[in-house]
């Protein structure tokens, strides 16, 4: 398969959802002690190739770093649903076998794609809900879009 099938006019953002949104904050925490921030991603995805449909599951875990840990750490908890029509599914999905249906190849152009739009889409929301909170100074940073696909 070839990076050359991938048509980015071809993939549609066809439905999304946020399955979870939390931020907790103690009342006394303070925002001005926050040195840091920890973070951990989850994203998985599935496909109905008959539909040329994609599930994309991304989640993301954020803690804030503070100097003094007089009180609990401010959190936030996020889970989005993406749901992608792949117009041309079937040039970016290769069967590896006779015996088994569900044993496939995805070209590799269209689980980066996938990964990209996810993320950068999800770090927009995330600098919007986050505003006048306790996590309003985080921002999720730029990676590479393959990291996700480990």
């Amino acid at each position: 398969m070839s990076d050359r099938k991938l048509i980015p006019e071809k993939i549609e953002i066809f439905d999304f959802k946020i399955i979870k949104g939390q931020i907790e904050s103690p009342f006394e925490f303070d925002n001005s002690l926050v040195k840091g921030h920890d973070f951990n991603l989850s994203f998985e995805t599935a496909m109905n190739i008959e539909e040329k449909m994609v599930k994309a599951d991304f989640i993301v875990s954020i803690k804030t770093q503070s100097e003094k840990n007089s009180t609990e750490e401010a959190q936030g908890n996020f889970h989005f649903v993406f749901i992608f029509h792949v117009e041309n599914m079937e040039d970016l999905v290769e069967k590896n076998g006779k015996n088994n249906p569900d044993d496939f190849k995805v070209d590799g152009a269209l689980g980066n794609a996938l990964a990209s739009i996810t993320y950068s889409t999800s770090r927009g929301i995330l600098m919007t809900r986050f505003q006048g909170t306790s996590l309003e100074n985080f921002i999720l940073p730029v990676i590479n879009p393959n990291d996700l696909l480990e």
